[in-house]
């Protein structure tokens, strides 16, 4: 029994010999050898080079013309795919191909059947809880990601060893392509699955697997570790056919996974040819699914000469650091970010102030020239982050290109967390180049831009994120006495930080007091400060009362923490941040107010605090189309403008429906007495008609249900009674939870 035991170990579970595919009298499948052992093999390769043959071929779909494909020692070759999915083997094809009629529900019925396995429905809607909200819904109307979770769990319930998966990320939304690079990693981790993974997506197939095989017109070219395909963008260029190159690359090379690093290593500071050069396309004319290898003498013939040098080689400026993942031995690293063909005595100055204070630091070249750099991750690393390609982030054009390299960079830092902090030194270019990824960071990671404009409005670089802006003083160019000093003081303060965080024990979230308080989040304006304040007076003894300023942004950092999993629940009092959104005003919400609760489903309590009011500043600062209404001077800067009767009928539906997508515990309070302080008798902002329409375009709108719920309250919003009312609700509706739960992770 033994022996038997130890045999089936070790077949291979995949084994693919000598395989060829015809379609008529063209060859597709010229020859292919390949073999998967366990775990998660990427197979990668340009459109129509023979991706999808390969996995029709494997289940049976289209017939072989000779060759083998062993699964688990079982031949394959000419069975049904019947047999073979009987035997173990799963399939996600291309375009999910799903039916639009059945329910998320019928398909996974279908799928399960009657058989016995491993994975149950029961373990789908635990392994996907947004296939269990959307079980009730057919398969037209899901979203793209949705689907491929559904082809994904279809494809489990048959209790595969072998799940073969051809393009699961095609056509997906980035966001959406990391939830799906999630699901595929953990898959693999846990060990019970093989998985082969065609993917035109070089970040996600290097980052789902320890090896790549490249298929290159009908013939696996090379197996060769993912770690190098990713960093190697000459590689990727010369066996993807994205680029030029100027030296012959054997066809049938064949790479070990023992290759010895030194020998990859020496090949990358070999000099590169300058002056006049010999440039050859592998494909002088476009290749089709069925394109032969092309002749050496067409090959010569459409070559060309070129007399600059050619671009240098990525290879040549291979990162000092491994980069996958950059945190090694526990030790999250300080990232110096900035264009170094510009900045480089800056960040090259702010980088060996940070490692000579101990702290771990990679230089991240974010130029978008082109040229060659010397940074531990160079600039065309990071550009294959960017969902147009890198070509586009190369473009020529500065502004396209920053905003490309901008996206880039962002993806590349969700990509590489956690980081220990985030540094950057330039101008108002080089801001907004680092200011998306520094807002990405979750809460409390240390985030410092050094910045000749951050003298000035810095809400669009900060937005609703702790990033820390440190005035230049001078611009940013170049090494003097003066910017010495600023540069150095940055490093200290990314330095202090990093430190004090580390001593602390903390990473990724803010800190907790001794006694664990769970912390809930608050939004309070000037006109409904005594209500917020009753409530926080009223729980602070058993939850940490993070209050929010109502003035856009804060709405935003608050929902940012929501995102973050900081906060366990939301007492939303003033929502008045909507009305500036929607009517003009200063202090305006983003589209996507309420979407953090949407997506966490913590529990949720609101009220219609100060959505009679619309903020300006000066007086002379309001539109002229508003002249003529209700205005208030709330003090000299602010001038308040009251909601009328249609916009607050705008403004209860526009809530009503941003409600209706919360799963969770949902409340939301409709004082009657009035929603401010200036919404009282005798009071400039008193209009119960308006009041009235905003609380019935709410009934109207909202679908309220046993967990989601509206509640009329015969007070005003800063009424004592109303603010414990509020209290009593949010423990009741908390009954049914750990009152001290910890916010998630």
């Amino acid at each position: 029994m033994a022996e038997r035991t130890a045999e089936r170990r070790a077949t291979n579970l995949l084994e693919i010999r000598g395989l060829n595919v015809f379609y008529g009298r063209s060859h597709a499948l010229q020859g292919v050898d390949l073999k998967l052992e366990h775990g998660v093999l990427s197979l990668v390769g340009r459109n129509g080079m023979g991706k999808t043959t390969l996995c029709r071929a494997i289940v049976g779909l289209i017939p072989a013309a000779s060759g083998s494909i062993r699964f688990m020692g079982e031949e394959l070759v000419g069975r049904s795919p019947a047999e073979i999915a009987r035997l173990g083997l799963g399939y996600v094809p291309q375009g999910r191909r799903l039916w639009p009629s059945l329910t998320v529900d019928e398909h996974l019925r279908l799928a399960a059947g009657n058989t016995r396995s491993q994975w149950s429905m029961a373990r789908i809607y635990e392994t996907f809880p947004r296939l269990a909200e959307r079980r009730s819904n057919r398969g037209n109307q899901l979203s793209g990601g949705e689907q491929q979770m559904l082809a994904i769990s279809r494809a489990l319930l048959l209790n595969p060893k072998l799940l073969i998966m051809d393009e699961p990320t095609e056509g997906l939304a980035p966001v959406i392509v990391e939830q799906v690079e999630e699901i595929l990693v953990n898959l693999g981790a846990e060990g019970d699955i093989g998985i082969l993974v065609v993917e035109q997506n070089i970040g996600v197939a290097t980052a789902i697997a320890e090896k790549v095989a490249i298929m290159i017109n009908g013939r696996i070219n090379r197996i060769m570790e993912a770690a190098r395909l990713e960093v190697d963008r000459e590689l990727q260029q010369r066996l993807l056919g994205v680029g030029q190159h100027s030296e012959a690359e054997p066809a049938q090379e064949q790479e070990s996974a023992q290759e010895p690093a030194a020998a990859s290593a020496e090949e990358g500071r070999r000099a590169r040819p300058r002056g006049p050069v010999r440039v050859y396309l592998s494909n002088p004319t476009m290749p089709t699914r069925w394109s032969q290898p092309a002749p050496v003498a067409l090959i010569e013939s459409a070559a060309h000469t070129r007399t600059s040098a050619p671009e240098p080689s990525v290879v040549a400026t291979a990162p000092a650091v491994d980069l996958r993942p950059i945190t090694r031995g526990g030790v999250a690293p300080v990232i110096v970010a900035g264009t170094l063909d510009t900045k480089g005595a800056e960040l090259r100055f702010i980088r060996d102030r940070i490692a000579a204070a101990g702290v771990r630091v990679i230089l991240v070249d974010l130029s978008t020239s082109g040229g060659p750099s010397p940074a531990d991750v160079p600039p065309h690393h990071v550009a294959t982050y960017f969902r147009g390609g890198p070509n586009a982030v190369f473009s020529g054009e500065r502004g396209t290109a920053i905003t490309a390299m901008s996206e880039a960079f962002e993806a590349w830092v969700r990509r590489h967390e956690p980081v220990g902090g985030l540094i950057s030194a330039g101008g108002s270019g080089g801001s907004a180049l680092v200011a998306p990824a520094m807002r990405a960071l979750p809460i409390g990671v240390p985030k410092v831009l050094i910045s000749s404009v951050a003298s000035g409005n810095v809400a669009p670089y900060v937005g609703p994120s702790d990033v820390m802006m440190l005035y230049s003083v001078t611009d940013v160019a170049g090494l003097n006495s003066v910017s010495r000093q600023v540069l150095a003081n940055g490093a200290a303060a990314m330095v202090g930080m990093v430190k004090a965080r580390a001593a602390s024990g903390e990473r990724d979230r803010p800190q907790r007091h001794a006694d664990d308080r769970p912390a809930i989040g608050l939004t309070m304006f000037g006109v409904t400060t005594p209500c917020v304040n009753a409530i926080v007076a009223a729980l602070e003894g058993d939850f940490e009362c993070l209050v929010f300023h109502a003035t856009g942004v804060g709405g935003q950092s608050m929902e940012k923490l929501v995102d973050s999993g900081a906060l366990s629940a939301v007492i939303d009092i003033t929502t008045t941040e909507v009305c500036d959104l929607l009517c003009g005003g200063v202090l305006p919400a983003t589209e996507d107010r309420f979407g953090a609760i949407a997506r966490t489903r913590i529990p949720y309590i609101g009220a219609c605090g100060a959505l009679d009011m619309v903020n300006f500043g000066p007086m002379e600062s309001v539109p002229e189309r508003y002249r003529g209404r209700t205005l208030h001077v709330h003090n000299p800067t602010v001038t308040l403008m009251r909601t009328t009767v249609q916009e607050n009928a705008r403004i209860g539906r526009w809530i009503g429906d941003k409600l209706n997508l919360m799963d969770g515990q949902v409340r939301f309070f409709l004082p009657e007495g009035g929603v401010s302080a200036l919404d009282a008798p005798g009071r400039p902002f008193a209009d119960p008609q308006a009041d009235e329409e905003l609380f019935r375009a709410l009934e109207t709108t909202v679908r309220q249900t046993a967990s989601r719920r509206l509640i009329r309250a015969r007070r005003h919003i800063n009424d004592p009674q109303f603010a414990a009312d509020v209290v009593a609700e949010f423990r009741r509706m908390l009954g049914g939870r750990a009152t001290r739960r910890r916010a998630r992770r």
